[in-house]
C-alpha cells in the first residue's frame, strides 16, 4: 500500500541557500537510488523563503524504510537540522483521494 507523506519545516535565513542546495543534492540522489520512493518533490514557500515543504509517495512501507534509514538522509539532516527554527520537521501522513497523475 503507498504512502503519503509531507514534511514541513523553517530555517535560519542565512541558511536558505546551503540548505537549497542540499535539497537539490539529496532529492537526485532520491531519484537515482530510491526505485520505490515514486515522488519526492520540495518546495519553497513563495513569500517566506525560510519555509520549505517536501512530499513524498512511497511504494510501500519497505520503500518508506529503505528512504528513512539512508545515510543520504542523515547527511541532509545534518545539513538542514541545525538551521531549524520554530521547532522540529513535522512529518504528516495522508491518504490519497484522488489524483490526475497516470499511475
Amino acid at each position: 500500500m503507498p504512502i503519503y507523506q509531507t514534511a514541513h519545516y523553517q530555517v535560519n535565513a542565512a541558511a536558505v541557500d546551503k540548505v537549497t542546495s542540499a535539497i537539490a543534492e539529496f532529492v537526485d540522489y532520491v531519484a537515482r537510488n530510491e526505485p520505490g520512493s515514486r515522488m519526492y518533490t520540495a518546495w519553497q514557500q513563495k513569500d517566506d523563503p525560510t519555509r520549505f515543504v517536501h512530499l513524498f509517495e512511497f511504494a510501500d512501507e519497505a520503500a518508506h524504510q529503505a528512504h528513512g534509514s539512508s545515510e543520504a538522509v542523515r547527511q541532509f539532516e545534518a545539513v538542514y537540522g541545525p538551521e531549524l527554527v520554530d521547532g522540529p520537521v513535522i512529518f504528516t501522513d495522508y491518504v490519497l483521494i484522488a489524483t490526475n497523475r497516470q499511475s
